[in-house]
C-alpha cells in the first residue's frame, strides 16, 4: 500500500489539523539568484486537480522506498506521483503532491479500508495534513535550486487576490523568491496555496518580515498571518 494515500486514511476527512511550521530558522545556504526564464511552453494556466500532504515519517528512506513501490496503487486511483519534499528545517517532515484525474475517486481512494495499517507500515507518525487543491498556475521550467517554501493564506476574495498577486509576481523575483505554482483549495477559494523556488535564501527572509510585504497582503485582501513551509524538492516525477 502506498504510504501518502495511506496518510489520506488516518481519519476520513478531507482535512487534518496538523498546522505547517512557519520557516523562520531555515538552513543557511543561500541558493543561486540565477533563474531562468521561462518559455511560454512551461507556463501551465489550465486548472489541474492535486491532492498535497505533508506529515512526519520515522524514517525518510523507508518511506520513500514504500512509496516509490507502490505507484500502480495510485494510478489504480486515479493520482499520479508529481512532487516529493522533505523538510528544510525537520528533515522528518515531508510533503507529497499528486495529480488527481478524479476528485471523487481520489477521496474514495484515500479512504479506503486499510491505509491506516499501511501507513502505520510504512512508519508515518500522527495525523497528516491533507488538502485537495486546484492548482491555476504552474511554472514548469528549470530552476537552479531544489528549495522551496509553501506560503498558506487566506484571503477575502480571491479574484482581487489573483490580479494583485499577478500584478506584482516580479516582486517576489527581486526579493529572493520565483513563483513555481499558486492556486486554491478546491472547496474553498479563500485558501490560497503558493509554492515559490527560493533563490535567494537571506532575501526571502528579509522580504518575509518586511512592511513592504505586510502592506501588499493587507491591500490584496489578505486576512491574518500567513503559515510558511520551507522544503527542499527530492524528486519530481
Amino acid at each position: 500500500m502506498m504510504v501518502f494515500l495511506a496518510s489520506c486514511g488516518g481519519g476520513g476527512s478531507e482535512e487534518k489539523s496538523t498546522t505547517d511550521t512557519t520557516a523562520t530558522k531555515t538552513d543557511t545556504t543561500t541558493a543561486t539568484t540565477t533563474t531562468p526564464h521561462p518559455t511560454a511552453s512551461a507556463i501551465i494556466t489550465t486548472p489541474q486537480d492535486m491532492m498535497v500532504a505533508t506529515h512526519k515519517v520515522k524514517d525518510f528512506a523507508k518511506w520513500k522506498a514504500s512509496y516509490d513501490a507502490n505507484d500502480s496503487l495510485r494510478t489504480a486511483g486515479g493520482v499520479h506521483s508529481y512532487v516529493v519534499g522533505r523538510g528544510a528545517q525537520d528533515t522528518s517532515m515531508v510533503l507529497v503532491a499528486v495529480k488527481v484525474d478524479d476528485m471523487q475517486k481520489a477521496k474514495a481512494f484515500s479512504n479506503s479500508p486499510g491505509l491506516k495499517k499501511a501507513m502505520k507500515e510504512g512508519g508515518v507518525i500522527g495525523a497528516p495534513t491533507i488538502k485537495m487543491m486546484t492548482i491555476v498556475f504552474q511554472d514548469t521550467s528549470n530552476v537552479s535550486t531544489d528549495l522551496r517554501v509553501r506560503t498558506s493564506i487566506t484571503v477575502k476574495d480571491w479574484d482581487k487576490w489573483q490580479k494583485a498577486f499577478d500584478s506584482t509576481r516580479a516582486l517576489n523575483e527581486d526579493n529572493g523568491l520565483a513563483v513555481r505554482a499558486y492556486g486554491h483549495e478546491t472547496a474553498d477559494n479563500h485558501k490560497v496555496t503558493i509554492v515559490s523556488a527560493v533563490t535567494d535564501t537571506a532575501k526571502a527572509r528579509a522580504f518575509f518580515s518586511s512592511d513592504m510585504l505586510k502592506k501588499r497582503r493587507v491591500a490584496s485582501g489578505v486576512v491574518g498571518e500567513p503559515q510558511r513551509f520551507m522544503y527542499h524538492v527530492v524528486q519530481r516525477y
